[in-house]
This record gives C-alpha cells, sequence and structure tokens, in this order.
C-alpha cells in the first residue's frame, strides 16, 4: 500500500498544482484520468515511432503494415 501511495500522490500533486483555485478533489481526479489517457497515447506513439525507425513498418491495429 505504501509503496502505491509513494506513487499515486505524487502525480496527484502535479496536476492538482495545474487546477484552479478552490477545484474539488474529485475535479482534481477527473482531470488526472485524462492526463493519464493522454499519457499513454503518447508513450504508444513514442513506441511506435521507435519501432519505425529500426524496422521500418510497423503493424497497424488491423493486422496490415504501415510505412
Amino acid at each position: 500500500m505504501q509503496e502505491a501511495s509513494d506513487l499515486f500522490f505524487p502525480l496527484l500533486r502535479v496536476v492538482q498544482k495545474e487546477m484552479p483555485e478552490g477545484a474539488s478533489t474529485e475535479d482534481t481526479l477527473k482531470v488526472m484520468e485524462h492526463v493519464t489517457s493522454l499519457a499513454q497515447r503518447l508513450r504508444k506513439e513514442k513506441r511506435k515511432e521507435k519501432a519505425q525507425e529500426r524496422f521500418g513498418l510497423v503493424p497497424n491495429f488491423k493486422g496490415s503494415y504501415e510505412p
């Protein structure tokens, strides 16, 4: 439990700093979900770009390959 909170609360504070004054914890958690979603998408794109640099072709979700 301690390890999970050591990861979670610093990230929560990062989002809280950017929130408007008076924003509720619930609002902060909703924004945090969106930020997490964006971070995952960016990581996925970065991995795809790295693979494309290394191999030239990367499979897409339909099973075919994109140059």
